[in-house]
């Protein structure tokens, strides 16, 4: 459990951050700052529609390390620097999210406890329709309680190659 100093010093790197990664293209999806004995570890997850690709997580990282140089924000204290993708285990939260995913398969909890396992098709700003077995369900954000990708090993890809 975080305290609330920790949280504030958080949102003050999303912050400092979010500007920046902004012109480059990139969301921050989350930080996070974790005591590794007498240093901290900073993990800055980012993402963007087609995905991120390593050169931009270069970038990304090139980029928090000189806007972190250039403010007080890390205080003296030594600090290591991680920046990642946003990752297939972050849960899904935001409409962007649901619209980067499309075509994955998705397994959404719904507010009253029922779970619904389908491929996304398409996302507006406020629901998301799902194949569920060849069945189209059209699911409210307001209505997810949590939604995860689910991974798929060996997929059999419907576009053919000509």
């Amino acid at each position: 459990m975080s305290t609330p100093r920790q949280d504030a010093t958080r949102d003050r790197i999303e912050a400092e951050l979010v500007d920046p990664l902004s012109v480059m293209g990139l969301d921050v999806e989350a930080v996070e700052v974790t005591p590794a004995g007498k240093r901290r570890v900073l993990r800055v997850a980012v993402d963007k529609d087609g995905g991120v690709t390593l050169d931009d997580v270069a970038d990304a990282t090139r980029e928090v390390s000189r806007v972190l140089d250039e403010s007080d924000v890390m205080g003296e204290m030594p600090y290591t620097l991680e920046v990642t993708s946003r990752g297939v285990d972050r849960p899904l939260t935001l409409p962007r999210h649901w619209r980067r995913n499309s075509d994955r398969l998705v397994k959404a909890t719904l507010a009253d406890g029922t779970t619904v396992t389908g491929r996304i098709t398409d996302s507006s700003e406020d629901s998301v329709t799902l194949d569920v077995s060849g069945e189209t369900h059209v699911v409210a954000y307001a209505d997810v309680a949590k939604a995860f990708v689910q991974v798929e090993f060996n997929r059999k890809s419907e576009k053919k190659d000509d």
